[in-house]
């Protein structure tokens, strides 16, 4: 027996036997309804999808009711299942299947990867449940599967491990019961090869899975890459007039928002806008603070000034050095103000 046939036949038997069967989209080859539920279950699971499904059909029941409803309509049918450029792509879809195709799904997976939303893995799926051609499929599930079954290290989405996934989805193929393959890979991932604590006892396949074999079920698929986390910098004035440091407040969205810190820029250009002289000046020591999505280093400098002008305005603030850090301030411009307070007089930091 070949290495494709030790992982098809088992998986066929199994599915047809163990396998998902009374799922309202099954035992249809009604291509409307089959498109219907593979585009609903992109990124959602079956028991969310069900009462949207009966309930959509319901009001769409075929293509070109889909296709003459307004779009408003179907996103309000939509509404709850999240990524809402699945019901615009799906009104889409159904409005060229009427205008360039009669109403008639074209029947062959490279035909329906035309299509508005429909991609892949998606036309395969459909091409062989409702029209019975042998075409791969290569989803989320399929791929963790594949993974693990045959040892493929790397993370799927990398451009060459999804091509060599493509290539081994291609070669497995069965000759025929292309459906009940089908619907076996997307059983086996979603019910037994799961993410988490994958049921290797029950497995059809098990007897060949390397992962099963090497006990690196928690490494396979390999995990996306951590991105590299981007580096900013910003400069921060603490202009002291020797018992207060001047504060402004941040606008209500962004970074820090609605939360006091010390002006931004260089020292000579915030002191003009803030109609303040410069005696002297230090720059202090950087500090790093760590964000969800990128890192952040402060060069904070420490001055000296006096007031030409008044600078209370809205937003703007001179509070107390011993009690700056105590204010609606960052956690990061908090140490700086705390590394000023440590000093008996804020002339003393700066000689």
């Amino acid at each position: 027996m070949t290495s494709a046939k030790r992982f098809t036949e088992p998986l066929i038997a199994w599915q047809k036997s163990a396998g998902r069967h009374d799922l309202p989209w099954q035992n249809t080859r009604d291509p409307y309804r089959i498109w219907l539920s593979e585009i609903m279950l992109q990124q959602t699971q079956v028991t969310t999808v069900i009462p949207y499904y009966q309930r959509f059909l319901d009001s769409f029941p075929e293509v070109a009711a889909l296709a003459a409803a307004p779009i408003d309509r179907v996103i309000e049918h939509w509404a709850g299942l999240g990524y809402y450029a699945r019901a615009r792509n799906l009104h889409r879809c159904a409005q060229r299947i009427v205008a360039e195709h009669g109403g008639e799904f074209p029947q062959t997976a490279e035909q329906l990867a035309e299509m508005p939303g429909i991609g892949r893995s998606t036309a395969a799926a459909i091409a062989a449940f409702a029209f019975g051609q042998r075409s791969a499929i290569l989803d989320g599930n399929v791929k963790r599967v594949l993974c693990r079954q045959f040892g493929i290290a790397g993370f799927p989405g990398a451009t060459a491990v999804d091509r060599k996934l493509w290539q081994l989805a291609e070669s497995l193929l069965p000759e025929r019961d292309i459906a009940a393959y089908t619907q076996g890979l997307m059983d086996l991932g979603a019910t037994c090869c799961t993410r988490s604590r994958p049921n290797c006892p029950v497995c059809p396949v098990a007897e060949a899975c390397i992962a099963r074999r090497d006990q690196r079920q928690a490494e396979l698929p390999t995990a996306r890459p951590r991105p590299t986390i981007p580096e900013r910098e910003s400069s921060f004035v603490l202009f002291s007039d020797g018992q207060r440091l001047l504060l402004e407040r941040r606008p209500p969205t962004g970074l820090w928002g609605g939360l006091l810190v010390p002006p931004e820029g260089s020292p000579e250009e915030a002191a003009a806008r803030l109609g303040l002289l410069i005696r002297e000046q230090r720059a202090m020591a950087p500090l790093k603070h760590a964000f969800t999505h990128f890192r952040l280093t402060l060069r904070p400098v420490l001055c000296l000034v006096e007031r030409q002008n008044a600078v209370a305005e809205a937003g703007r603030e001179w509070l107390e050095i011993a009690r700056a850090a105590d204010a609606g301030v960052p956690t990061p411009i908090r140490k700086l103000l705390r590394q000023v307070a440590g000093t008996a007089q804020c002339q003393l930091a700066l000689i």
